[in-house]
């Protein structure tokens, strides 16, 4: 009896682990922020929604326990006592496992820094990457409302040119950054978020190149069906 009884406990104990795995565990800490909540949200299909919230009431330390289906970007937003939402939400790779995110209220969105996510610190290199394109674009964007006042149609073709080769090599970038870190969810994310007008054999060269896992993750399938729907939408065409 004493024996079936210790099996029984180790059982548990061993059930009660393999939970704790299968969930993410956030803490975190938004320095300034006295009363207020704090919501967890994500998309299901095309819709935010909230998954969890805590009110905040002097301490502006958090938990939130979520249990993670599978890697996915996950958003973190603040209503003020007043019931203002912020805009400046806080975007991040969520996944099961312990993560800490740091921030202050002034500066929410743009401060916080995230740890505990292998997906989040390879998103966030990326948008590193990203913002030399996106300042490049702005660039074209100011030139491009200077010439609107000039009736230089060569210049004018000529910045539609670099525009379009900016856009090319910015898809490009990011394939070839999936690929290098096709391991991983974010590689069909970025797929999904930043490159889905790339050529369609370039998604599928991404997709082929996918380790099983991730083939079987949210952004893995999404990215399947997609290449799908594009390979009969360009057919059609």
């Amino acid at each position: 009896m004493r024996y079936i009884f210790s099996v029984a406990i180790i059982l548990l104990s061993l059930i009660g682990c393999s939970t704790d795995t299968e969930m993410m565990n956030l803490t975190g800490t938004v320095k300034g922020l006295k009363k207020g909540t704090l919501l967890l949200q994500k998309f299901e299909d095309t819709v935010l929604v909230t998954v969890d919230s805590i009110v905040v009431d002097g301490t502006p330390d958090f938990t939130f326990s979520e249990k993670v289906e599978s890697p996915e970007i996950y958003y973190l937003y603040v209503r003020l006592k007043d019931g203002t939402l912020r805009d400046d939400r806080i975007t991040f790779f969520a996944e099961n496992r312990p993560m800490n995110i740091q921030t202050n209220l002034k500066n929410f969105g743009s401060a916080a820094i995230v740890k505990g996510s292998s997906n989040d610190s390879i998103l966030k290199t990326y948008d590193k990457l990203k913002q030399r394109y996106v300042a490049k674009n702005l660039e074209y964007i100011e030139q491009g409302f200077k010439l609107s006042k000039k009736n230089n149609d060569s210049l004018k073709m000529d910045l539609n040119r670099k525009q379009q080769s900016l856009i090319s090599t910015k898809y490009l970038t990011t394939i070839n950054f999936a690929l290098n870190n096709k391991d991983y969810e974010v590689a069909p994310y970025l797929i999904l978020s930043e490159a889905y007008n790339s050529n369609v054999k370039y998604l599928d060269t991404v997709y082929n190149a996918l380790a099983p896992k991730i083939k079987d993750s949210k952004y893995g399938k999404e990215l399947e069906s997609f290449i799908v729907k594009r390979k009969k939408t360009d057919t059609i065409l």
